[in-house]
């Protein structure tokens, strides 16, 4: 990849709506990576982004302990998991 070409990509905009650790909570009923069913409100952290945001790895704990990946949409923030 040419210089210029790196330098394109370090200054574009991220598509991404939320970052690695950041507490969300989904917006509709979800399905685990497992096949266990996420009620909708259910809060997890953000443990993957994947493509630039186009989906994110969500790590669940309560009420269904469990892996999701989830799309932009069906997620909202709910603050850090530092804070």
């Amino acid at each position: 990849m040419s210089r210029e070409a790196f330098r394109y990509v370090e200054e574009s905009e991220p598509l991404t709506r939320f970052r690695d650790l950041e507490r969300v909570a989904t917006t509709c009923a979800a399905v685990t990576d497992a096949g266990e069913t996420i009620p909708a409100g259910s809060e997890g952290t953000v443990v993957d982004v994947i493509k630039r945001g186009a989906a994110y790895a969500v790590e669940f704990s309560e009420p269904v302990d469990g892996l999701a990946t989830l799309l932009p949409h069906e997620l909202r923030s709910v603050g850090d998991a530092a804070a």
